[in-house]
């Protein structure tokens, strides 16, 4: 009787390590890189900061910065920066409490001499390979990649390349992804170093190098497995291109979008799908078999926030503030509804079947994820301005805001929990 009550227990504690990996949000857009949440979270409908009615906590955040939180452990990373000080940093809270624990400074007195206004100088997400953080900055006129510990023990630091864009000095903000072993970075402007970077995740040297146009770009890279097969995906420069995650090799590459693309790729199926951008707006659909064909495409623009699919369909939420949903195959629009008189820079969030939607004056929409019909469920001011995207694990949404407190601004991290 003894086996068979081992192998019991042994089983369960297997199954919850499962369970417990699956709940992690290791990297931009979550573990299959899709911003979809697991099915097993739920999200609170309503909530109020003011009242605290839905908030399981909220931690005061020092410095300010646009990056999404990675959950990972017992931990959640995200970066930020002082600009007064000079520097920038990973911060590392706890998980169930919220309650900031270590403050790592990075880099200091090395920030941008210029950005654009609606950027900051904390933009990319970290990502995690479950040993290691990573932290991607524009500093010192150049792209540094960070490795360290879950203790904040640098591992290694890595010049991806030189970054000094000449034509519009904006910032940077794609964030890495982790890939197997490869931590995989776009740094891409008009000089020589632009280019797709896959690094090794414990030695930090580069294994391969995919030359990208000579052109400033802000997409991030996502992995998804299409017709079958394994690929890193990226939009900008006027091309949407597919890479072999191991080696670097291009798969296929359609030419189509815009010179300047700020969303991650997404994906349905066979088909890959990105909004953007300059100086050409519109939204692009193409095939992800490697057959080079673009399926349809529209006008409407969503620069800086992702789409998000659904099975055969999309959902948008334009710069004009007015929502959409389109079929996948053919494009026809599902319909179309305004939520908001603009400035989105967040991108939808799938709990459920539920999307989250984060403006940047802080109202976040709760939509129906339907394409049948447009309904709104709920909205909930958050603070005064969202510019990072909300995620949900453990049953709670977590979303970076910031407060106006007199002539001051406060970022918060809140957790938002069914109380």
């Amino acid at each position: 009787m003894l086996q068979p009550r081992l192998w019991l227990v042994l089983s369960t504690y297997v199954l919850l390590g499962h369970a417990a990996l699956a709940q992690d949000w290791p990297q931009w857009r979550g573990p299959n890189g899709d911003n979809h949440a697991d099915p097993s979270t739920d999200a609170p409908l309503r909530w109020d900061l003011t009242t605290s009615e839905n908030v399981s906590w909220k931690t005061a955040i020092p410095g300010y910065g646009h990056s999404t939180p990675i959950v990972v452990g017992d931990s959640i990373f995200l970066t930020t920066a002082d600009e007064d000080a000079g520097t920038q940093s990973v911060l590392k809270l706890d998980r169930q409490s919220g309650r900031l624990m270590d403050n790592w400074v990075l880099h200091r007195g090395t920030l941008p001499e210029r950005i654009h206004s609606k950027n900051s100088y904390a933009s990319p997400s970290p990502a995690s390979d479950g040993e290691r953080v990573f932290a991607c900055f524009h500093t010192d006129d150049a792209i540094w990649l960070t490795a360290l510990t879950f203790e904040g023990r640098e591992v290694w630091k890595k010049k991806i390349g030189d970054f000094k864009p000449q034509r519009f000095q904006f910032g940077y903000g794609a964030s890495p992804i982790v890939e197997d072993d490869l931590v995989i970075v776009a740094s891409e402007y008009d000089g020589a170093d632009s280019g797709l970077y896959a690094l090794d995740v414990q030695s930090g040297q580069v294994v391969w190098n995919a030359k990208r146009p000579v052109n400033l770009n802000f997409a991030s890279p996502i992995a998804a497995t299409l017709a079958g097969k394994r690929q890193i995906l990226l939009a900008g420069g006027e091309l949407i291109c597919s890479y072999d995650p191991p080696s670097g090799r291009e798969l296929w590459r359609v030419e189509t979008t815009t010179e300047a693309i700020c969303g991650t790729v997404v994906w349905d199926d066979r088909r890959v799908l990105i909004s953007g951008g300059n100086p050409d707006s519109g939204t692009w659909c193409v095939a992800g078999d490697g057959s080079r064909n673009l399926i349809w495409d529209n006008q409407i623009k969503c620069y800086e926030q992702s789409l998000l699919t659904i099975s055969n369909y999309v959902f948008a939420v334009a710069d004009n503030g007015v929502a959409f949903c389109w079929r996948t195959v053919d494009g026809k629009p599902m319909w179309q509804k305004r939520l908001f008189g603009g400035g989105v820079s967040a991108s939808p969030t799938l709990v459920r079947d539920r999307i989250y939607i984060a403006s940047e004056r802080g109202t976040v929409y709760v939509l129906a994820a339907t394409p049948d019909r447009f309904d709104l469920l709920a909205e909930n001011q958050t603070g005064d301005s969202i510019f990072a995207t909300p995620l949900a694990i453990d049953d709670r949404l977590l979303i970076r805001t910031t407060v106006i407190e007199g002539p001051k601004q406060q970022q918060y991290l809140v957790a938002l929990g069914q109380q």
